[in-house]
């Protein structure tokens, strides 16, 4: 499993946005491993980013948000960032 961000782990925001990537993932019927093949990052990575412990770049978040079919704005919209 990848180390946390130390910095930013448990961040309010991080715990936000990954609750929203969740949130969109179980609600088009996307599981996990799915979701991490289709941004084409370790699944353990993306457990992380839902998990609030990984600070996700801005490439892993698009890729994230095309792969749930949306754009990075909604993402975070629906994260209320």
């Amino acid at each position: 499993m990848p180390a946390s961000s130390p910095r930013y782990a448990d961040d309010p925001a991080l715990v936000a946005l990954g609750a929203a990537i969740r949130r969109l993932r179980t609600a088009r019927g996307i599981s996990q491993e799915e979701l991490a093949h289709r941004c084409a990052i370790d699944r353990a990575y993306m457990s992380s980013i839902e998990r609030g412990k990984q600070n996700a770049g801005v490439m892993t978040l698009l890729g994230i948000a095309a792969a749930l079919e949306i754009t990075a704005a909604q993402l975070l919209h629906e994260a209320q960032l």
